[in-house]
């Protein structure tokens, strides 16, 4: 038995069935814009507060775009005035939809344009996109009404009709679908109300929880995200050797490369959205966690250690394609900081500059795992 084995599989062995892994559930991307956001910043991290989060985000978000790179380069004036500017479109603006039509039509043109500022600069999945549809609601017809063609039987035509038999008193008789539809339509409305109440008090409270539900239907949620804002960012790099012996100093490992994580310093930061890769998200949240936190990251590695297409499907860069699969897999634990531009690892053609940490788990091989994988009624990956 390779010295290290039985070390590491009593390591293993400590976690009982009953850390049993789910499935990983991932918080939805940071998106919504509005009051109950707000506060949760406000109330959350201090660096809310002191308006430095600004600093930090860019290079610490799950997923960042090569804007974002530039972005993290601005004077600290600008980050200042990102905070400033988060606090008023999150905390403010929401409730010019009660000041009028001329504030109501701003309030969408702000929270619009503060999501295309956000899907600019981040790779935030679909719900910015998200949230630009209900804002839509803001603008009225004669808003919009630039947009649609004004020729005789055109859709402005048919809406000035429309408009002008109304004004007469003209109304069709209610036809009974229309009257079912009205009744549900307030039936819904009174039951999103009634569901409202404790998301309502929560968002008064000091004490404000986050991605909460308080039903079983989850119609109505409190969710906010970004109340606090990591100040550093760390990497699991998942690599492979096919080494007989993983301690031996001539081991030679090459690293697993995800689709849109930061992996290697070279590659350029991807730009996916709307499309969002839960994996790569995963493993942002696993590197600033231990393994023992996301059991997940085991099983992954054990798939990784049979070859499986299926986990491999969900990488960029498999090092053992059309080969041998690797003996040994360790996860490798990383501090990444964004490149200067101008400076030395920037003029190497490198986004970052990383430095290692340590382990984040050892060297395991597909043997170290077989106990670990039948305890959590895993099933045990087979050799492709």
């Amino acid at each position: 038995m390779h010295p290290g084995v039985a070390g590491r599989r009593q390591v293993f062995s400590r976690l009982t069935p009953s850390h049993r892994a789910l499935e990983p559930r991932v918080p939805p991307p940071p998106a919504s814009t509005g009051p109950l956001q707000g506060l949760i910043k406000i109330r959350g991290d201090r660096c809310w507060r002191d308006l430095t989060c600004m600093d930090f985000h860019y290079e610490t978000q799950p997923v960042p775009n090569p804007v974002a790179y530039f972005l993290h380069q601005s004077p600290w004036w600008v980050h200042r005035f990102e905070t400033l500017s988060n606090h008023f479109l999150e905390l403010v603006v929401p409730f010019f939809i009660f000041l009028g039509r001329r504030m109501c039509i701003l309030h969408g043109a702000l929270q619009i344009l503060f999501q295309v500022v956000l899907i600019i600069s981040g790779n935030l999945s679909f719900l910015n996109w998200l949230t630009m549809v209900p804002s839509m609601a803001c603008f009225d017809d004669a808003t919009l009404g630039f947009l649609f063609p004004s020729g005789p039987g055109g859709l402005k035509d048919q809406v000035l009709k429309l408009q002008e038999e109304a004004a007469r008193g003209a109304r069709p008789p209610l036809r009974y679908g229309c009257m079912v539809r009205r009744a549900v339509h307030v039936a819904l409305g009174i039951l999103v109300a009634w569901l409202s109440v404790p998301v309502v008090i929560n968002l008064l409270s000091p004490t404000q929880v986050m991605n909460t539900s308080f039903n079983p239907l989850r119609i109505v949620n409190t969710y906010g995200a970004f109340g606090s804002i990591t100040k550093e960012r760390t990497e699991v790099i998942l690599q492979g050797t096919a080494s007989p012996n993983a301690s031996m100093p001539d081991a030679v490992w090459e690293d697993y490369e995800f689709k849109c994580k930061p992996g290697d310093p070279g590659r350029r930061p991807c730009l996916i959205s709307p499309y969002h890769h839960r994996l790569d998200w995963l493993m942002w949240f696993a590197a600033f966690q231990t393994y023992e936190h996301n059991e997940w990251i085991i099983h992954l590695a054990g798939r990784l250690l049979a070859n499986d297409a299926t986990a491999v499907s969900l990488l960029a860069l498999n090092p053992f394609e059309d080969r041998a699969p690797p003996r040994w897999v360790r996860g490798e634990h990383y501090r990444y900081k964004f490149s200067r531009p101008g400076g030395q690892h920037a003029a190497a053609g490198k986004w970052w500059v990383r430095k290692r940490i340590g382990p984040y788990f050892p060297p395991l091989s597909l043997r170290d795992l077989e106990d670990y994988f039948r305890s959590r009624e895993w099933p045990y990956p087979e050799l492709e």
